[in-house]
């Protein structure tokens, strides 16, 4: 396979990992293990608090230490074991405890995946939404495998961990096939997360880095509260048709992915396409709030390929072009950590505080929920324009 194809594979194994459980594990908690509300929120707090705390230990083990396909490698080997054990549990304790030291060693592989696939691109302004999809397709290709496998008439459930698992076992043993991509033998600072750290001395690295925060906890309102607001009487989808009436955002992610971020890229630059993506969180959310008509708000779920392309896949890119080529790694890290880490983990909190706020006798006002993300975002977009600048003082060694 030649080295595109093979980080391809890669993105598509990682995601698929998630996509197997983290759409349907909750079912499997409420309606099989009994597990409460508080519970089953507590389960899925793990990855993003393994988020927080991880990504700078495995950025610093492969910027300094160890080849970071072999890091990959060991931590899915692991972490897929893991998920086959965990899917024969059934008490709260043993499984939460357990599914914290499985999100552990998976959160380090959400920053190593993007590193590496960045340090082997020629181009990574036109090749990495191009690689990135797959990681997209992975995901939706778990979602129609689990459902094939309860068809045929596995019982469902802890099928969906058993699946990560297998999914987990096989990325660990593609790494191994991965191009070798050593850690980098002439720095002289031991500390390469620390050196990431720095980067925040750079005033744009800074504006962008609380913007991409908060823009991440609005992403929760969308993960955590679109699907509830589908089935509501205010838009009347049905239960058995939100999961396919969801894949119209990643359909879309998948055509902005392969076609409209590498060719926006080297055409508008950085900047402006990083402002189209955070102009379409509030539009999505507005036209959320409104909730009519009913097929404008199921079509605007085609924002999603703009609102998580353009912002964040493009952040991954930004930040591996303005940081010290022996701390690229971290770098990965750090953008992950305060996106899909403390964004989200704060982020998931707040929307279901918001969503808590403006329920009353069981019915939720979908408009006041949806104002909230809808301002906050026009302000994210505010700041950014007036604040965010592409000339940075960070550059790379």
């Amino acid at each position: 396979m030649s080295v595109k194809m093979r980080l391809g594979v890669m993105m598509f194994l990682q995601y698929a990992i998630w996509g197997a459980w983290s759409p349907v594990l909750s079912a499997y908690l409420e309606n099989t293990l009994g597990f409460s509300g508080i519970q089953i929120g507590v389960i899925y707090s793990l990855l993003p608090l393994a988020t927080i705390i991880s990504p700078f230990i495995g950025g610093q083990i492969a910027d300094r230490y160890f080849s970071s396909e072999k890091v990959i490698a060991v931590l899915q080997l692991i972490g897929g074991g893991l998920l086959i054990y965990i899917s024969q549990l059934s008490d709260y304790n043993a499984m939460m405890w357990t599914l914290l030291l499985y999100s552990l060693l998976y959160a380090p592989t959400l920053a190593l995946t993007n590193s590496i696939a960045f340090i082997n691109m020629k181009d990574s302004e036109k090749e990495f939404g191009q690689i990135r999809v797959w990681g997209t397709i992975g995901w939706i290709v778990a979602g129609l495998i689990l459902s094939g496998w309860r068809y045929l008439g596995a019982a469902p459930g802890a099928d969906t961990l058993l699946l990560a698992g297998i999914f987990s076992l096989i990325l660990g043993l593609q790494a191994f096939t991965l191009p070798h991509t050593p850690p980098r033998k002439d720095s002289v600072k031991p500390w390469a997360f620390v050196e990431a750290l720095k980067m925040l001395k750079d005033k744009n690295v800074l504006v962008f880095t609380i913007i991409s925060f908060v823009v991440a906890t609005e992403l929760m309102f969308y993960y955590v509260l679109t699907a509830p607001f589908l089935v509501s009487d205010v838009i009347g989808v049905s239960s058995n048709s939100i999961s396919a009436v969801m894949v119209i955002a990643q359909a879309a992610e998948i055509l902005v992915l392969a076609f409209t971020l590498p060719w926006a890229l080297p055409k508008y630059g950085i900047r402006k396409v990083l402002t189209v993506g955070i102009l379409a969180w509030p539009l999505r959310y507005i036209i959320f709030a409104i909730g009519t008509p009913s097929w404008l708000v199921i079509a605007s779920l085609a924002l999603h390929g703009f609102c998580f392309v353009f912002f964040f896949a493009a952040a991954f890119i930004y930040f591996d072009t303005i940081a010290p080529k022996d701390i690229r790694h971290s770098a990965q890290s750090f953008i992950t950590l305060v996106t899909y880490g403390l964004g989200n983990y704060v982020g998931s909190l707040f929307a279901g505080w918001i969503k808590s706020i403006f329920t009353v006798n069981g019915i939720t006002n979908w408009t006041n929920v949806f104002i909230v993300p809808c301002v906050l975002t026009i302000l994210c977009a505010i700041a950014f324009m007036a604040f965010f600048k592409t000339e940075t003082t960070a550059k790379k060694n």
